[in-house]
């Protein structure tokens, strides 16, 4: 998921500190911006508004598309 993200951010030329952690031990101050698996999105604590839920943890295309969307590039 991390690399995912990571090309997705260089693709749309955002720079920013990635970086991963277990749900268990995350808070919603811990980030700006939460990524995660809609498998795991029910379980968190984390305001909604701070999460990007992805579907298909494997498609490249859905973070750029998700991240797009978020930081508001076209």
């Amino acid at each position: 998921m991390e690399m995912n993200i990571k090309k997705a951010l260089v693709k749309l030329g955002i720079e920013a500190e990635v970086g991963h952690s277990d749900l268990s031990i995350t808070a919603s101050g811990d980030a700006d911006l939460f990524v995660m698996g809609a498998d795991i999105v029910d379980s968190s604590s984390i305001d909604r508004s701070k999460i990007i839920v992805i579907n298909n943890l494997v498609s490249a295309d859905e973070f750029e598309q998700k991240l797009a969307v978020y930081f508001h590039h076209d």
